[in-house]
């Protein structure tokens, strides 16, 4: 990965952006755009929408989700230690003795997720987050709430590190490596002559509703769409491959296989990466993605849609971690497609 372009994707990992609280990383990722896009847009949901060519007929929506998971406070007790419910998938046991940074109404204030000492008995057996807290270091209720209120959210305070020159490593890789990955589809299609509309969004709210991606595909009325999101590896101790599939940072993008998915742009995804020598890997998604495809599919008419996916270790933890050379070739694939796209595309099962 160039240098300037991974300066930028460790920005976009560094600004916290959880779910309903995504506007300061979609003001980066938006000023970032505009270098490139014949068109830049937003909505009322808070997407960032980036456009090449908006004139043509043909609409190729490609959306990575900018949000992250992340804790919300629902009560500050007597002694002024912050209690916590999850915005999103949030693991209680990854929470365990992490830093956060609480975005408190009125500054940001640095916080522990408490743990008991094991000499006075640690944590025992199945727990809830309802059991942790966060100690701000307030010594009461009304000093916490000068700073922090009811509603106001929480990110673990985790900087992304790059490991042996070849992984990230760290919080909300999901999903700000979409992000990341659509806006450079965008940047580098920016430089060719194109036969499709290329509407690259940065969509909000996917680790809570997928209402972003509703309001995207909703309002744009894409001919068909690409979710650029993260999915499982299993290439690391104690993972069942037998029960959840062989997928391996370093071996390529994965590409779903299911009922949701449109035959025909998984087709043209293949033979894309066929002719650059690109392996792929692939996922089951039998019933829905559990992506933003799936709310995209079911906008207007119909929209066809595919699911291409970084493979990512650790999903929902602070140290989630993903390979550059992954993502370098994610999208080198996507921009190989669109550019050879025609616009005369059936993306119909039914016809030849």
């Amino acid at each position: 990965m160039e240098p300037q372009r991974l300066e930028l994707l460790l920005d976009l990992l560094k600004t916290p952006s959880p779910s309903s609280m995504e506007m300061n990383i979609q003001k980066k990722w938006m000023k970032e755009m505009k270098k490139y896009a014949d068109k830049m847009t937003t909505d009322n949901a808070g997407n960032v929408i980036a456009v090449l060519n908006p004139e043509a007929e043909f609409k190729v929506l490609l959306a990575g989700h900018c949000d992250e998971i992340a804790l919300v406070i629902n009560r500050i007790d007597e002694q002024g230690y912050l209690h916590f419910d999850k915005m999103g998938g949030i693991n209680p046991k990854a929470a365990i003795g992490m830093k956060v940074t609480v975005l408190g109404h009125r500054q940001e204030v640095t916080g522990v997720i408490g743990v008991n000492a094991q000499h006075h008995g640690g944590i025992k057996g199945d727990f809830e987050l309802e059991d942790l807290f966060i100690d701000c270091g307030a010594k009461s209720q009304e000093e916490m709430e000068q700073l922090v209120q009811i509603g106001d959210l929480a990110v673990y305070k985790r900087e992304p590190e790059v490991m042996m020159d070849r992984y990230i490593a760290g919080r909300g890789l999901d999903n700000r490596t979409g992000t990341f990955i659509v806006g450079e589809v965008l940047r580098r299609l920016s430089k060719k002559t194109l036969n499709v509309g290329v509407y690259a969004v940065s969509t909000v709210n996917e680790e809570t509703n997928m209402g972003g991606a509703y309001f995207a595909a909703a309002g744009i009325e894409p001919t068909m769409a690409i979710a650029c999101d993260v999915t499982f590896a299993t290439d690391y101790p104690g993972v069942n491959r037998n029960k959840y599939g062989d997928v391996r940072l370093d071996s390529g993008p994965v590409l779903a296989k299911g009922a949701p998915i449109n035959r025909k742009i998984n087709q043209m995804l293949e033979k894309t990466a066929a002719s650059l020598d690109i392996a792929v890997q692939y996922e089951l998604t039998p019933r829905s993605t559990g992506t933003d495809a799936d709310r995209m599919r079911l906008t207007g008419k119909g929209v066809p849609i595919s699911l291409v996916s970084l493979p990512l270790r650790y999903m929902h933890s602070p140290v989630e971690t993903s390979s550059m050379k992954d993502v370098d070739e994610e999208i080198d694939l996507l921009v190989e497609m669109i550019a050879n796209m025609t616009g005369k595309e059936s993306l119909n099962p039914l016809e030849d």
